[in-house]
């Protein structure tokens, strides 16, 4: 068995159509496919439906993008198969919307420099819930700006830490908020890549609200950023998770699917964890009466 438990498309910010996503997953034999566009479902059932018939498990998912105010970093929770999502879905919206907000303000910022219009811009993002500075990015590479998402004029527009003269930030609910309505949907909530946001500090208040489990294998991780994930989550009794990241070309290195996937003993831990919080949700099975989600 062999599955890839963190993908991105089209719907968020990927470069990959969610049903190319479903395609490519049976063409490398995997068995199981988590599909977790950032603060949104809405490419599970595309996916679900796409993979009918070829063997290939769609796992529901979503990228929770949090933030830990008290430390000032970017916190990102996975939750997986949630059968009471819409409390959840409600969260995620109100980062959707200040995502599109923050999205039209750099664009207009964009806009003083390079003859860009926001009608490129949306048909790069088409897809999308909404607007990311990749589909920016992409509109002036198709005006010629630029031959690479992640090159020069990535880090002129938008870098973090050289002053990107066009970067606007997004208002992000805090994480342990997303903990306890994530936990609340009756998904697995897992923290997401901890070693990419330096995460491990908060990691015991999320395991007092209820997390599930840690992604300890990431393409972003080093080799001590995995190894101090396994032993926390042996430590705190978690699920350990892995899989590449997917973003097809909108990512900033070489990152093919089932990068980091799981396999074998891990894989079969995590599927049992995932069956064991459904049977929760079943009627008499000591959860809420509200049938789980189809996965």
């Amino acid at each position: 068995m062999r599955g890839d438990l963190h993908c991105h498309t089209r719907v968020s910010d990927g470069s990959m159509r969610v049903e190319e996503l479903a395609a490519y997953a049976v063409r490398i034999g995997l068995d199981c496919l988590a599909v977790t566009d950032h603060d949104s479902m809405d490419g599970v059932a595309r996916a679900q439906k796409a993979a009918a018939g070829t063997g290939l498990r769609v796992i529901p998912g979503l990228e929770i993008s949090a933030y830990d105010h008290v430390r000032g970093k970017k916190v990102h929770l996975l939750c997986y198969a949630p059968p009471k999502p819409d409390e959840l879905l409600a969260l995620c919206a109100e980062t959707l919307r200040d995502r599109e907000r923050a999205s039209l303000a750099m664009i207009e910022k964009v806009r003083a420099r390079y003859p860009v219009s926001e009608e490129a811009v949306r048909a790069c993002a088409a897809e999308s819930n909404a607007v990311y500075k990749q589909h920016i990015l992409a509109a002036l590479m198709d005006m010629g700006f630029s031959l690479a998402m992640f090159g020069e004029l990535w880090t002129a527009c938008f870098s973090h830490s050289k002053g990107g003269f066009a970067l606007v930030e997004t208002h992000y609910p805090d994480a342990r908020d997303a903990v306890r309505v994530a936990k609340s949907s009756g998904g697995l909530v897992v923290l997401a890549h901890p070693g990419l946001y330096r995460n491990f500090d908060i990691l015991d208040e999320l395991c007092a609200l209820g997390l599930d489990g840690i992604e300890a294998h990431h393409p972003f991780h080093s080799e001590a950023d995995e190894q101090t994930a396994l032993e926390a989550a042996a430590h705190h009794g978690l699920v350990v998770t892995g899989g590449s990241d997917f973003h097809g070309y909108y990512r900033s290195r070489v990152n093919p699917l089932f990068k980091k996937g799981l396999e074998g003993d891990e894989l079969d831990r995590f599927l049992a964890a995932l069956e064991s919080g459904a049977r929760a949700q079943r009627p008499g099975g000591g959860g809420a009466a509200d049938p789980p989600m189809i996965w």
